[in-house]
């Protein structure tokens, strides 16, 4: 079964070498979004460029910004579990602060130059002690896209929670914190958590799979 992952804002594919999954997964690369385009409609194009949803078992897994993608992929396709990553399922779940943002619309007027911080600022929001990849990814994100994602995170409307649904949270995760009882928390896990506990999660995704999977026989 393919497991078609997102990664997170501005990452790639190298965020999913450190997992070891049961499943055969398949990194989905970002495309360029068009001139204020939706996030739903963002999906809809990932959808058909990837053909997600034309074999009738798959999973999707999103990592932060790309478990929003993930859920609205979730919606249209019927996937046969979701996997969200220090992400969030529903707008609920965003932190008082990024809805006060959102509502005063200042990421429009945020120049791109200050999307990128210091690296300091970001081994410390990311809490990670990997930070030679950390540092490689940030200097290779598309800021424009950076721009774009933030927007859609700020204004996401969704309210609608997906079946099957794996969500895996970090206890110290500052950007995204993990709410909900369906949470799965990894203890001091952060916001890149999916490099640097990859083996945990590895092994929770797998039983996860395993339930849902025999569930649905």
């Amino acid at each position: 079964m393919k497991i078609y992952g997102i990664s997170g804002l501005g990452a790639d594919e190298r965020v999913f070498n450190y997992l070891t999954l049961d499943q055969e997964l398949v990194p989905i690369e970002w495309i360029t979004p068009k001139k204020k385009e939706s996030i739903v409609s963002y999906a809809k194009r990932l959808i058909k460029k990837y053909g997600i949803g034309e074999e009738p078992n798959f999973g999707i897994l999103g990592v932060s910004f790309g478990g929003l993608i993930a859920t609205e992929i979730s919606k249209i396709t019927n996937p046969k579990f979701t996997i969200l990553i220090s992400s969030i399922e529903t707008r609920r779940e965003l932190s008082v602060i990024l809805k006060i943002v959102g509502r005063t619309q200042l990421i429009s007027f945020v120049p791109k130059k200050l999307l990128n911080p210091p690296k300091a600022i970001a081994y410390y929001m990311f809490g990670t002690d990997q930070k030679e990849l950390l540092a490689s990814i940030l200097d290779e994100t598309d800021l424009n896209f950076t721009k774009w994602a933030l927007r859609e995170l700020l204004h996401w409307k969704n309210q609608t929670t997906v079946p099957n649904l794996i969500k895996i949270g970090g206890s110290k995760d500052k950007l995204l914190p993990p709410k909900g009882e369906n949470t799965l928390v990894i203890k001091n896990g952060a916001h890149f958590m999916i490099v640097d506990k990859a083996e945990e999660i590895s092994l929770l995704i797998n039983d996860e799979i395993k339930k849902i999977l025999r569930q649905n026989q």
